[in-house]
This record gives structure tokens, C-alpha cells and sequence, in this order.
């Protein structure tokens, strides 16, 4: 029965928190509304950066206990950043918020996304603009405030390939060198924050910075001004040019620099 009450109360919580952040006045809205997964499963083929470790899952305990009834239990291990996961203004900006200090307003907001597949076709390096946000605001309008703004580059359709998604399979330092695919131009991130006053971005690739950065920049103007970003986010394929609702809940770790991320859109 507490285990009942406890489904039942966190179920209330979460359609209250949508009320009040997306303007759903009933169970009926939730429920009439399509949402799409954009979160990588976390396992053995999971994609982390190449100085990293991956994931792993133990399991501690599986089958039938000594008083009859089933049991499983696992223990998992992770580096924060990997897979599809939330860096934290702290990663890249001394003073800034940890995972656990990011309001979830801006978490939870309206969603945009900008396609720039056809560019980073040609270029794998490509870095998105300003004018390439620009040309969306023309034809969808102008990006709602505290929107969460999510990068297609079309290269979510290679994971887990870790060499037509991040560039190379091999792992240690000496790989970073090989790292190729979009990111945000520094100049768009500080334009994302200081003009538009949006509340994250999200790309489909590894990083917010594109993969032959040395100096991580477009983190650092993001982060300046405690924007976090969303990386490795899935399925941008599936989701229309603006018209639905993020939530991007990641794993509440504190003083964190990151973590994983289960992030879900929920179309109007």
C-alpha cells in the first residue's frame, strides 16, 4: 500500500509540475499529447569522451531469495559526462551553479529545433552560426524566452558508431586530436544567452563545442552566464521545428558537474 501511495503521489507531482510549466489543465492534456524520447539508454555501447571510462552495470543479485520471493539488484558506474547528459555551468566556469543548483525552470520549457543537417554534411567540423539561428527565427519566429534550444546536426543517426559519430574509436589523450563533429560557434553561444535569454541548449553530437576545440569556448560563454548545455541528445529527427515541451531531468548530484539526463519532448 506505501508503495501505492508513493507511485501515486510522485505521479501527482509530476503532472502538477506541468501545470504550472507547460499550462496543461488536466490529466486529459498529458495524456492527449505524444511524447518522444530523446535519452540514449545507458550500457556497454554507450559513447563517452575518449579519456573516459564507460559505463558499467554489475549485478549484485539476481533470482529467487532464500524466502522464496525474486530479487534483483545491480550497481552501476559512470563518468557524469557521457551518453546523453546535462554539463552543469560549473563545468567549465569557476562559481558557477553545480547540477544540483540548476533551477528546473530552466530544465523544462518551450523546445525549438534548429537544423543544420545539411551544412554539417559537408562540413563535419561545421560550427553553427548566428545566421543559421537567425534564418530559423524567419521562417518558424522569434525563439520563446527561457526556450531550451536543441542543434539537429543529423549525426545522432550514426551512434553508437564511435567513428562516423565522434570521428575515432580509439580511446586515451591522444585521440582527443581526432575528434571531429559540429558544435556551436562561441560567438552563437554568447548571442544564445545574452540576446535571447534562453534557458539551455542541446546538441545531437558529443559536445556544445564542435570536436577539434582546444579551448572549449562556446562552454565557456554558455556557462558564463549559467546556461547548461544538453549533449549527445537522441532522436532531434523526431521533433518539429518548434511546437512542444522539454523536460530534462538529470540525476540530482551534488556540487556535480554533470550527470545523465533523461530527457523527454512533449508535442502540443
Amino acid at each position: 500500500m506505501a508503495g501505492t501511495i508513493s507511485r501515486q503521489l510522485a505521479g501527482w507531482a509530476a503532472a502538477a509540475l506541468l501545470v504550472l510549466l507547460t499550462g496543461c489543465t488536466g490529466p486529459s492534456d498529458l495524456s492527449s499529447r505524444t511524447v518522444i524520447d530523446l535519452t540514449y539508454a545507458f550500457d556497454d555501447q554507450t559513447i563517452y569522451w575518449p579519456t573516459e571510462t564507460g559505463f558499467s552495470l554489475e549485478t549484485r543479485f539476481q533470482g529467487v531469495t532464500d524466502r522464496g520471493y525474486y530479487y534483483t539488484a545491480n550497481r552501476f558506474a559512470a563518468p557524469e559526462h557521457g551518453g546523453t547528459h546535462i554539463d552543469a555551468p560549473i563545468h567549465f566556469y569557476d562559481g558557477r551553479r553545480t547540477v544540483d543548483e540548476i533551477p528546473l525552470e530552466q530544465l523544462i520549457g518551450p523546445g525549438v529545433v534548429v537544423d543544420v543537417t545539411e551544412p554539417c554534411a559537408v562540413d563535419r567540423d561545421y560550427l553553427v552560426t548566428i545566421e543559421d539561428i537567425e534564418a530559423h527565427e524567419r521562417r518558424h519566429g522569434p525563439l520563446p524566452k527561457n526556450s531550451i534550444v536543441l542543434l539537429r546536426t543529423g549525426f545522432g543517426e550514426y551512434w553508437p558508431d564511435r567513428v562516423r559519430y565522434m570521428g575515432t574509436d580509439q580511446r586515451g589523450e591522444e585521440a582527443v586530436a581526432e575528434l571531429h563533429f559540429p558544435g556551436l560557434h562561441p560567438d552563437a553561444a554568447a548571442w544564445l544567452a545574452g540576446e535571447r535569454a534562453i534557458g539551455a541548449v542541446g546538441i545531437d553530437t558529443p559536445s556544445i563545442d564542435h570536436g577539434p576545440s582546444t579551448d572549449f569556448e562556446s562552454h565557456v560563454r554558455l556557462f558564463e552566464r549559467n546556461i547548461p548545455a544538453l549533449e549527445n541528445v537522441a532522436n532531434l529527427d523526431r521533433l518539429p521545428p518548434r511546437g512542444f515541451t522539454i523536460v530534462a531531468l538529470p540525476v540530482k548530484i551534488r556540487g556535480g558537474s554533470g550527470g545523465p539526463v533523461r530527457i523527454v519532448a512533449f508535442l502540443d
